[in-house]
């Protein structure tokens, strides 16, 4: 304990001393929260609507006031013609373009029905299924309302209440949120990129100091040279976990339904995860390009791989399997269970045997290569 003591007190020196990066650590990623949490959002909005009305009808007026009232169309061209909603989709000044037909309030009043045509710009396909969805609730909702008047006028009123009644209760975050869902994976996937760059470069940086020889000479095992890297930057991914829930609670919101105690007793497995995995790279990078490059190359199929952004369900059943390889894929379903869940570690225990058969394995395997080093 005494030889680790001495090696931990040194690295806490020499990150003291490095006074810029140290303030990059903790300010950065609070910037990065701050930045994707309000940019990220798949829940859009105010989409930019043209209009072809050629009916000019109070059911048409009706229709359009329907489509605002979600909040998700903002009607900023009237076109006098369908070649001018055609120019207005190309140039991308509108999302979406609506063609009510010039008979649209006679097919509603004879009850031959109408038609509404609503074009939309599908090369941003987030945008596009969202202004969809919205369009054929409005247009079911609007169904049901002429249907229910018929009958009434026609003195059939036990008919007005549908047959099928599907009441849809959405838990955990009930208001669709994106942020709810977004910030507590951005935590994640910071403390990923953080740690494994940060410890990627630690013995890289030892070599090309020269201060590598140094460490060897001195009675100090493999183990405890490794353990001796990783403490302190698990006191830094503590400090930076604090400043990211802080502002993911006072800034965006974010209801924390678990225990934080929980939260950061597992984060601890995470944070030394991520910090094994970065003692490999530096085990097996020569200079600190290679350490940033392969530092990359686990980390972007971490960001993409894991679920953060992407459903996993959706992916091919390879790249499905091959998210299990990465550590942030169990810490996702450890961070986003917590706060929004309310999960407890029972319910959390596959996640928590993976980190800790990861941090076994990786370990193990930074440990034997630097020996090899030594010998």
């Amino acid at each position: 304990m005494t030889r680790l003591t001495a090696l931990i007190k040194k690295e806490f020196i020499q990150m003291r001393r490095d006074r810029i990066t140290l303030a990059i650590m903790v300010v950065m990623p609070l910037f990065q929260v701050l930045i994707f949490g309000f940019a990220i959002n798949t829940d859009v909005k105010h989409l930019a609507a043209a209009v072809f009305d050629q009916s000019l009808s109070r059911e048409s007026r009706e229709f359009i006031e329907a489509l605002t009232a979600t909040e998700y169309y903002d009607i900023t061209c009237a076109a006098s013609s369908l070649q001018e909603i055609t120019d207005q989709l190309q140039a991308g000044g509108v999302k979406a373009g609506i063609i009510i037909p010039p008979d649209y309030a006679a097919g509603l009043k004879n009850g031959r029905g109408s038609q509404v045509q609503v074009i939309v710009d599908a090369t941003d396909s987030i945008a596009a299924t969202s202004a969809i969805n919205t369009a054929q609730l409005v247009g079911e909702s609007k169904s049901r309302e002429i249907l229910v008047r018929k009958l009434r006028a026609a003195g059939i009123a036990g008919l007005e209440t549908s047959a099928l009644d599907v009441r849809i209760r959405p838990w955990y975050n009930p208001d669709f949120i994106t942020a709810f869902y977004m910030v507590p994976g951005l935590c994640a996937t910071i403390l990923t990129l953080t740690m494994i760059l940060t410890t990627s470069l630690a013995i890289i940086r030892e070599r090309e100091r020269g201060t590598l020889e140094q460490l060897m000479v001195t009675p100090l095992r493999p183990y405890e040279l490794m353990l001796g890297k990783i403490i302190p930057y698990i006191a830094m991914g503590y400090t930076q976990l604090t400043v990211l829930l802080l502002a993911a609670k006072l800034v965006f919101g974010v209801p924390f339904q678990g225990s934080v105690f929980l939260l950061y007793l597992l984060t601890g497995l995470f944070i030394t995860a991520s910090l094994g995995l970065g003692l490999f790279i530096s085990n097996t990078a020569k200079t600190q390009m290679q350490g940033i490059i392969l530092s990359f190359s686990f980390i972007m199929p971490s960001v993409l791989l894991s679920g953060f952004m992407f459903p996993r369900e959706a992916m091919p059943t390879f790249f499905y399997y091959l998210g299990y390889l990465v550590p942030i894929t169990f810490y996702l379903k450890i961070i986003r269970g917590i706060v929004l869940k309310g999960a407890s570690a029972e319910q959390l225990w596959p996640q928590i045997l993976v980190l800790c058969a990861f941090i076994a394995i990786v370990m193990s395997v930074s440990i034997l290569r630097f020996k090899k080093r030594l010998d």
